[in-house]
């Protein structure tokens, strides 16, 4: 077997037989080559170090055998102790990533620059697939690039090709700076700050710049891209900060970090070597740097895909927490006595937006019917109750308007994931090389700020369901859900951070994108703050999930007060899905674990999954029922539970006092 071992700033493969030694024989060993390698002597006959598996920094035991704690081609680090040679800890500074988890994906996602999805890139972002290029898109790749070499050749002045950027767009540079130019670009331009994407946020950055570029209109040479997603498929991802994008001219800061690891500068993380020098973490998986030619660096910095990447995640998890927020509301408003007279398909067919219609149908899919009973709601129907509080009532109208937003933004963010956004843009059928403005946030831009303002009155609404279901005034239940009140405290925090997420959306739903700072001496004299709407709303989302959460394990604790009842099927196994992770609140202990593990719940989507098919059946059922009814094919249900309410007309002529209330 082998082991790839870093020290100090040098890389060696040992060579281990059997591997029978032990691991100070290997950091022996490793000393031995590192010594020989520099034709200098380490400080010290036998200076004191560590092993690290460079997956997760393990510590290894120096006599332990290699056999017993590593793998072949396993990867580590010798690290001298304080005072010794080198200095510090070697293992390069910055956020210990685990790689212990992943998995090398077996299948690939084919990229045409055309048809990428958020679902997709979210996927590939979870380390899910690696990525090859359909053959039409090389073919436009090698078009592009070939027509630029041609230019060059020609002596013809090209913007970003052979003259400076931003203000200094007419200066011409002289033919044997061109790849120092692009060099001096990437290096200059990587200046951002902040913490660094997470792993997955960077292969979602990753794996949409080389979306754009297999568009086949940035001029990229053929070997400089296939560098890139040999990288994207090793796992290789380059130190990203954050912050830094204005969103206009394109994400330069961060795709300019993403470029700089390609170039084997900067820090680079794979889950095979843990933090490193980029340089050492490409060799270690026999990859090489790029190297640069004409227009190539513009061309890998140029675009909207650090917005568009944060974006498509904050959609994916918007959509998903927006379908579970039905569910949760629907569980809250059976426990709380609620009506379902609300729901009915008459009110929502008179007005019919997409969004609303879509909610009201999953209300009435999961709450009381002759499909799926519900013992609580048969436990008040002849309450005197006329109408429920608008947190219950209009969640179709509320949570209706989120879901045709996000709809609305996923078709915006998919055609910019699937969108040229370089500057300038090669044309070889034209024979041409054009700069304009396709690198401009503005529509991923504006798109997210409303994302972020619709996804918010999902926690707005939730915020005051958890009110009610803590008031006993309000819900006739146990104070803040919870016997020996005053003993214990029950859910009243747990409402307090609602709130408080809440009232943090409030100021984070101000919409970036209405300012702008002018830039590069005011020839970038509007620019979207873009990276900001995508981190606003993916803070935004979270929240939202979390206030969610909260919910849930209020209603869930609701039922423990009106048991035996049971609330319908599918609301019964949404309950039992939160008792898998948080039992029921018999007195005060650790809050936190619990709205953790039930946020995951709902941002695994598992909620949505758990009554999906009982969702699924209920509409086999009513379609079943209502086809022979159906003039032409619209989405009616005509076999609905529907029961006297004094907000109705009347069905019979008995005395209002005689009719059933209802659900």
């Amino acid at each position: 077997m082998k082991i790839t071992v870093k020290i100090l700033n040098e890389t060696f493969t040992v060579p281990c037989k059997d591997g029978s030694q032990t691991i100070e024989w290997l950091a022996e060993e490793t000393m031995r080559r590192y010594r020989k390698a520099r034709s200098a002597e380490v400080a010290g006959k036998t200076p004191r170090f560590q092993v690290r598996r460079a997956r997760g920094d393990g510590l290894l035991d120096a006599d332990d055998s290699i056999v017993d704690v590593l793998d072949d081609n396993d990867f580590v680090h010798v690290v001298f102790s304080s005072g010794s040679p080198g200095g510090s800890a070697l293992v390069p500074a910055g956020p210990i990533q685990s790689g212990l988890h992943y998995q090398e994906p077996k299948e690939y996602l084919a990229l045409d620059g055309n048809s990428l999805t958020p679902t997709d890139l979210v996927q590939l972002g979870k380390g899910l697939y690696k990525i090859k290029l359909t053959d039409d898109s090389l073919s436009k790749v090698k078009e592009a690039r070939k027509l630029l070499e041609n230019i060059l050749t020609e002596n013809k002045v090209c913007y970003g090709i052979n003259t400076g950027f931003g203000k200094f767009a007419r200066t011409v540079i002289p033919a044997n700076k061109l790849v120092e130019l692009q060099e001096n670009l990437i290096r200059s331009h990587s200046a951002g700050v902040g913490p660094p994407l997470t792993p997955e946020r960077t292969r979602m950055l990753f794996a949409l710049r080389i979306n754009v570029l297999a568009k086949g209109y940035s001029g990229v040479s053929f070997d400089t891209l296939t560098r890139m997603i040999d990288a994207f498929n090793a796992s290789c991802l380059p130190w990203i900060p954050e912050k830094g994008t204005v969103g206009a001219s394109g994400d330069l800061a961060p795709l300019s970090h993403l470029a700089q690891g390609m170039l084997g500068e900067g820090r680079m993380w794979s889950p095979k070597t843990g933090w490193g020098d980029a340089k050492d973490v490409l060799e270690a998986h026999g990859l090489k740097p790029v190297k640069l030619g004409p227009k190539e660096g513009l061309a890998l910095i140029n675009g909207t895909q650090l917005i568009t990447s944060l974006g498509a995640e904050a959609l994916e998890r918007a959509a998903g927490i927006a379908r579970q927020a039905d569910i949760v509301a629907a569980l809250t408003l059976d426990v709380l006595k609620g009506t379902t007279r609300a729901f009915d398909s008459d009110i929502h067919a008179a007005r019919p937006h997409k969004g609303q219609n879509e909610v009201a149908r999953r209300f009435r899919s999961l709450l009381h019917s002759e499909l799926y009973p519900s013992e609580i709601s048969e436990s008040h129907r002849f309450c005197d109750r006329v109408q429920d509080a608008y947190t219950l009532r209009c969640c179709p109208q509320v949570h209706g308007i989120v879901n045709d937003t996000i709809d609305f933004v996923s078709g915006i963010i998919t055609t910019e994931m699937n969108s040229a956004t370089d500057n300038p843009m090669v044309f070889p059928q034209r024979h041409e090389i054009i700069s304009g403005g396709n690198f401009h946030g503005e529509y991923p831009a504006k798109a997210l700020d409303y994302l972020a303002i619709g996804v918010h009155e999902l926690a707005s609404m939730s915020e005051r369901r958890i009110e009610r279901l803590c008031n006993p005034t309000l819900s006739e239940l146990p104070a803040f859900l919870v016997e020996e009140g005053g003993l214990n405290s029950g859910f009243m925090i747990a409402h307090c951070t609602a709130a408080s997420l809440v009232s943090e959306n409030k100021v984070l739903t101000h919409p970036s994108s209405v300012d702008s700072l002018s830039t590069s001496a005011a020839t970038e004299d509007h620019v979207s703050m873009g990276g900001f709407a995508a981190r606003k709303a993916l803070q935004v989302v979270e929240h939202v999930e979390q206030v969610l959460a909260i919910e849930l394990l209020a209603a869930c604790q609701a039922i423990e007060f009106l048991r035996p009842l049971h609330t319908t099927v599918p609301l019964e196994k949404v309950y039992d899905l939160v008792r898998n992770v948080a039992g029921p609140w018999d007195k005060d202990r650790f809050m936190s674990p619990d709205i953790d593990a039930v946020t995951r719940l709902l941002r695994d989507g598992e909620a949505w999954e758990t009554v999906k098919p009982y969702l699924d059946e209920y509409k086999r059922e009513v379609w079943g029922a209502a086809k022979p009814y159906l003039d032409d094919f619209h989405e009616r249900e005509v076999k609905e539970l529907r029961l006297g309410s004094p907000t109705s007309s009347y069905l019979s002529n008995l005395p209002l006092h005689q009719l059933r209330m209802g659900p």
